[in-house]
């Protein structure tokens, strides 16, 4: 008799014999248990190769490097490749480059109806060069590495659980698409547009950003983040043989700043803060212009046009009417918002990791930061998890950036087992198939 058979009679025969108001947890999936405990080397040495290529957000040399090596990864299994350079299709803000480096979108085509899309990013916040202060370096539990937190583990979890499924042979699925792409740190102006595009066109968003050290955890929301400039303009003169031959733009901007100080609804997670000013450009010449900015968080999409509507009415009304204010608003990132389809798949999740003893925390509640799976979201159908990586720590930090090693196996298995079950449709809720 097959080995998994005489396996599956024994776990029955153990839960005949236990009184039906004892809590069994369900039986683990040996096979897969033992395969994700022994990939956790070979995922370690994926690591140390992806942290020691920096790829900083405006280093296209580094970011082709690691595109290359993602790309033949993800050949290797099977993948069809197609390199995505960017296009006309970039939604440019003021810290976006001229150009971005190459996303990598692999396809993986199998037997059955269900499309899966995963995706994380390749691309760091550090600048070249700053990979001496924090090379890959194994200290206990830890990995340590520049960027192995935010997103090189998000990259490795992908390659490896994709490993695993071809040595299951698990090919029920109708398409697996992966996406890495390399401008995510700098809100993804390039990729983007793609990013929500797959989203639409799967059943299931799988996002690989990290989960915490201090709780092993998967998100269903994320908050979106937004950023207002404004700029306002006079005229300058000597500060004092005719300062009133001036128009004063600091007074003006003063003015607009006080005027939408209020704007921060704590209650829905609207928050409005003015962080950052400039002014003059001597001490005695009368200000001709001044700048202000503000960081937006919302927690809602349909709170981008709200708060952008209200700093434009307020900007309406001056202090000095020779002046001009004008009102930059870029929308960097949208939030994350949880779904029923989410929560069902996140549940299901959780009585994955039972199997191997182990609690998952689900949380719907934004933390501050987002992410692209918000992009990814924003005309999905079905369900979206974020954070299904490693537990990690020190994300955009210069030498206190790392992993937790015994997180490699939980993951894996755990991302084996979701997608195989969201691809023999043994999720129930949220899933119905894209057309």
């Amino acid at each position: 008799m097959h080995p998994h058979v005489l396996l599956l009679l024994a776990c029955l025969a153990l839960v005949a014999t236990r009184p039906l108001s004892a809590a069994v947890p369900p039986p683990a999936h040996d096979a897969i248990r033992q395969l994700a405990e022994t990939e956790q080397q070979a995922c370690l040495a994926t690591l140390e190769q992806l942290v020691a290529i920096e790829s900083g957000s405006y280093d296209l040399e580094g970011l082709g490097r690691i595109a290359d090596l993602i790309a033949t990864r993800l050949f290797s299994l099977g993948g069809k490749i197609d390199n995505t350079e960017q296009g006309d299709e970039i939604y440019r803000m003021e810290d976006t480059p001229e150009k971005t480096g190459r996303s990598v979108l692999a396809t993986f085509d199998g037997t059955g109806t269900k499309k899966i899309l995963l995706i994380a990013h390749m691309d760091t916040v550090y600048p070249r060069g700053t990979l001496a202060r924090q090379p890959f370096r194994i200290d206990g539990n830890r990995a340590y590495g520049l960027g192995i937190s935010d997103d090189k583990q998000g990259i490795a979890v992908i390659l490896h659980t994709l490993e695993l499924l071809r040595r299951l042979n698990v090919r029920d699925y109708g398409r697996i698409t992966v996406l890495i792409n390399a401008d995510e740190e700098i809100s993804s102006p390039a990729s983007r547009f793609l990013l929500t595009r797959l989203g639409a066109a799967h059943d299931v968003v799988l996002s690989y950003e990290g989960s915490r050290v201090d709780s092993d955890k998967i998100s269903l929301a994320t908050s979106g983040i937004a950023a207002a400039t404004l700029i306002a303009r006079g005229r300058g003169s000597h500060a004092g043989a005719a300062p009133e031959r001036g128009v004063n733009a600091l007074y003006e901007l003063a003015h607009q700043i006080l005027q939408a100080r209020d704007l921060s609804e704590p209650e829905v997670g609207l928050k409005v803060n003015w962080t950052m000013a400039q002014a003059g450009i001597v001490r005695n010449m009368i200000p001709p212009e001044a700048t202000a900015r503000a960081d937006i968080r919302v927690l809602r999409v349909a709170d981008y046009d709200r708060i952008e509507r209200a700093l434009r009415e307020r900007i309406t009304t001056k202090l000095l009417p020779e002046s001009t204010v004008e009102l930059r608003f870029e929308r960097r990132r949208p939030p994350l918002e949880a779904t029923a389809a989410s929560r069902v798949l996140g549940a299901h999740a959780t009585r994955i990791f039972k199997e191997i003893g182990r609690d998952l925390v689900v949380d719907d509640q934004p933390e501050g930061g987002g992410t692209d799976a918000a992009f990814a979201a924003l005309e999905a159908k079905g369900p979206v998890l974020e954070r299904l990586g490693l537990q990690g720590f020190g994300a955009h930090s210069t030498d206190n950036e790392y992993v937790l090693i015994d997180s490699i196996a939980p993951r894996l298995y755990l991302n084996v087992r979701l997608i195989s079950d969201i691809a023999a449709g043994a999720v129930s809720g949220g899933m119905s198939n894209v057309q």
